[in-house]
């Protein structure tokens, strides 16, 4: 895979002062958050979080994404680390598919029911530039953070040595309560 990356800067966020540094594949683009120690520690908390614009940017109670990044950041400018901000919307299906995944689901399927009615697998993620960057930053063993077993078991499969793995547990709601059921039972996430 041929990745393009930007220069690094600083960005000020509520959360804390990151360097930021972006990562282009053909026809996506990827954003590393890293604390501003990150070069110092040996074994740096990572969270890799996927795009969410429905949850992340607009605060949907669908899902618990924007409680998983807020809390990944602010654990990350508090313990020193980066975040991931992985660009592949719905688990990959795209904003437009997502959409019509929450139609179906608003019909009564799950997640992964609503994804598979759509042509999509359960999970159709592709965590390939996250080695890149990893490469990129010479990152070999980390701390996790993440309640995904397929993202701990993808990292160790490309020879990252993960420590320790932190869960991110956020507030169920009565809108989000299905998803995290199906993420827990059907997909084994650790909740």
């Amino acid at each position: 895979m041929k990745i393009k990356k930007s220069e690094q800067t600083t960005l000020p966020t509520k959360y804390g002062k990151f360097i930021i540094k972006a990562y282009k594949e053909e026809h996506q683009e990827h954003l590393v958050l890293m604390s501003e120690n990150f070069k110092d520690l040996q074994t740096p908390y990572v969270r890799v979080h996927s795009e969410c614009l429905t949850g992340d940017t607009f605060g949907s109670l669908k899902c618990d994404c924007q409680n998983q990044l807020q809390a990944a950041l602010k654990f990350i400018s508090k313990h020193g680390g980066m975040v991931i901000y992985h660009r592949q919307e719905g688990r990959n299906i795209g904003l437009l598919n997502k959409v019509n995944a929450y139609c179906l689901q608003e019909k009564g399927r799950n997640t992964i029911e609503a994804n598979l009615e759509l042509g999509f697998g359960e999970d159709d993620r592709d965590y390939s530039v996250v080695k890149e960057i990893f490469e990129d930053l010479k990152l070999n063993k980390i701390r996790l953070i993440t309640n995904n077993p397929k993202k701990i078991h993808y990292f160790e499969s490309i020879g990252v040595e993960i420590v320790e793995r932190i869960p991110t547990i956020t507030e169920v709601n009565e809108h989000n309560e299905n998803y995290l059921n199906t993420k827990k039972e059907e997909m084994g996430h650790f909740l």
